[in-house]
């Protein structure tokens, strides 16, 4: 299966503030605020949401082919993806931007205040998905991550007019977007993936329905955190996975990120929903118990384990006997 993986490419600088965010708001007050968190700690780390979900396909066997923009700083972590099995050829690199960066402090109760910095990344949108796909010989499956609004729009339009199956997967860009081009992206999507709070902006932003937007789309795959994950369509009977026991919530940064990668994994390797959702799972409790998106390494006997500790030891098999880590 060959995957291409659109979307954001980033240095991240995570920081933790040791308390509660909600603790600092004033309810009359909102309009007005003005704060200032005193942070105990500053990790910097790789990012980036397709650099991510690269990463976690790469770890798990698969070859993925990242697609994005970035600067003339981007060697060190170009050779870093390379040696995890992320194909970079097809990476933009701009002459005159940085890398994009993300900085994300989480509180106590792994409550989150980010902000994204584009840079380079606004050059994803002169990137051509033909070009990718001529190099490769095809593509079977686009994945349409957070990145460049503009980028977004132009990769599934071409996806459409080129007959590529895609996945949409809009993120964080939901809060940045406008409903037409939210519509865009998700229409004729083979796979949707939302977590709970961005279903319900996407159901605001476009004016859709559940109903709709599960005609409109192959599989909506909707993740709620410690409650697992359900996925829906049309025509056929939802499936629902709870969520991988977590020894130690460290980080939550990435975790919908390995998700993903795992999910799309399983899809490569030709496992049902279930299993797929079951991969996914496991690999975003491994990255939630770590600091940072691509700090985890993968072993095929403990991953097994890790699996059937939480899903039997019927699924550990199928899934292990797939696995090339």
């Amino acid at each position: 299966m060959r995957i291409a993986v659109t979307g954001s490419i980033a240095t991240d600088h995570l920081m933790v503030f040791p308390g509660k965010f909600s603790d600092q708001f004033v309810a009359d007050q909102l309009e007005k605020v003005s704060l200032s968190f005193l942070v105990d700690q500053l990790d910097i780390r790789r990012g980036g949401v397709a650099a991510n979900i690269s990463f976690g396909l790469g770890c798990l066997g698969m070859n993925p082919v990242l697609v994005g923009a970035v600067g003339t700083d981007f060697d060190d972590y170009r050779s870093w993806l390379e040696r995890h099995g992320v194909d970079t050829k097809s990476v933009h690199v701009s002459q005159t931007r940085h890398t994009s960066r993300f900085l994300c402090t989480t509180d106590e109760t792994q409550a989150q205040i980010a902000s994204f910095y584009a840079g380079a990344m606004e050059e994803a949108r002169n990137i051509e998905l033909q070009a990718v796909a001529d190099r490769l010989g095809g593509l079977d499956l686009v994945v349409v991550a957070p990145n460049d609004p503009v980028a977004m729009v132009r990769h599934t339009e071409e996806c459409r007019e080129r007959g590529i199956p895609f996945a949409a997967d809009p993120s964080q860009q939901l809060a940045r977007m406008e409903g037409p081009e939210i519509r865009k992206l998700v229409d004729g999507a083979a796979y949707l993936f939302t977590n709970e709070y961005e279903t319900s902006l996407l159901l605001k932003a476009t004016g859709w329905t559940a109903d709709e937007v599960r005609q409109r789309v192959g599989r909506w795959v909707m993740t709620h955190g410690s409650e697992g994950v359900r996925i829906e369509g049309d025509g056929f009977e939802p499936v629902f996975v709870p969520a991988h026991d977590v020894s130690e919530e460290v980080d939550p940064t990435g975790v919908g990120d390995a998700f993903r990668a795992g999910f799309l994994w399983g899809l490569h390797a030709k496992l049902s929903l279930e299993r797929s959702a079951q991969v996914g799972c496991t690999l975003a409790a491994i990255v939630l118990e770590t600091v940072g998106t691509q700090e985890y390494t993968l072993d095929r006997a403990d991953f097994s384990k890790r699996i059937a500790k939480t899903y039997g030891n019927d699924a550990a098999a199928e899934i292990e006997s797939k696995l090339r880590v």
